[in-house]
């Protein structure tokens, strides 16, 4: 293989430094064909470049076979991976690129075998390593943004759509990419969050589960009636708009406070209902403890004037 290498690397050689004296040469008149055919086909004689070709040509099929054979198995194995993901029900991101890096990957491994059949690829894979390795130093914010979004489009700690909360930032996600993730805030806002500020902090994720909980609290006075209350209080939940039944909603004393007793009303709803549900039983139930007579406190302050003794 080595005297082979040799061989091709000078009959290279030979032919750059050849076709160079025959384009400079005052003696050769390209215009001419005839001419120019003839050189050509004494030059093809001296350096036998016919049996040459004939002793490389089983490893040139050799070689083609293996590239071949190379993409054939790339491709086989890309649509084994996309199926396998979409029964696990991956984003079309996270398959598609990874299919792609996978056929990249296969490709370039047999084309450096069949190469390798020609000439030393050692110092090559060595100069590409170097390079790879500065590159990667130069780009490691990159790099961990990169492989941050990968966690997220695989483990999916949310999706598309989800409302979520993280670091003091809450809103819908309107699109996840390998670098960043774009959220929409309830006012409109759009937020562009780098993947590894994501990976690095707690996320709650309020829609995947489909329902949530919605903790109330409302405060009535000492000398209301509890129970009474507690009735009014249940009524008005139960027949407000997308409250579910199942579970049911509870309604509890939750606590005396200084100035008040604390009534509980924990309802549940499905996830694109909670703002609907919020808005509208705070202001339903006041309305129905106003109706009733139920009082809500709220904070007073006595200010008792003493006359001081005159001197």
């Amino acid at each position: 293989m080595l005297k082979l290498l040799e061989t091709a690397v000078m009959t290279t050689e030979e032919a750059t430094t050849g076709l160079a004296d025959i384009l400079t040469d005052p003696e050769i008149d390209l215009t001419k064909p005839k001419e120019t055919l003839g050189y050509f086909a004494k030059l093809w004689a001296e350096w036998d470049l016919w049996g040459k070709t004939q002793a490389a040509l089983p490893k040139i099929i050799a070689a083609a076979l293996i590239v071949l054979t190379g993409f054939l198995l790339a491709h086989f194995v890309s649509k084994l991976l996309v199926r396998a993901m979409r029964r696990k029900r991956a984003d079309y991101a996270v398959y598609n690129f990874i299919a792609k890096m996978v056929r990249f990957v296969i490709r370039i491994t047999f084309v450096l075998i069949a190469v390798s059949m020609f000439i030393k690829i050692n110092s090559i894979i060595a100069a590409l390593s170097a390079v790879g390795v500065a590159i990667g130093l130069g780009l490691q914010d990159s790099v961990a943004q990169f492989v941050s979004g990968v966690q997220i489009l695989i483990n999916h700690p949310f999706r598309t759509g989800d409302f979520i909360e993280v670091a003091g930032v809450s809103g819908n996600v309107v699109e996840i990419s390998f670098m960043t993730t774009i959220i929409r805030t309830l006012d409109n806002k759009r937020i562009v969050l780098p993947n590894s500020h994501l990976t690095k902090n707690h996320i709650v994720n309020c829609s995947v589960e489909g329902r949530r909980r919605i903790d109330f609290s409302f405060s009535i006075s000492y000398t209301d009636d509890i129970a009474k209350a507690k009735q009014v209080l249940g009524e008005t939940v139960r027949g407000t708009e997308f409250v579910l039944d199942d579970p049911a909603p509870t309604i509890a004393v939750g606590k005396h406070g200084e100035s008040s007793v604390e009534l509980l009303a924990l309802v549940w709803c499905e996830s694109k209902h909670y703002w609907d549900v919020t808005f509208a039983l705070y202001e339903r139930v006041k309305l129905a403890f106003d109706a009733n007579g139920v009082t809500i406190p709220f904070n007073q302050l006595d200010v008792h004037i003493i006359d001081a003794p005159k001197n």
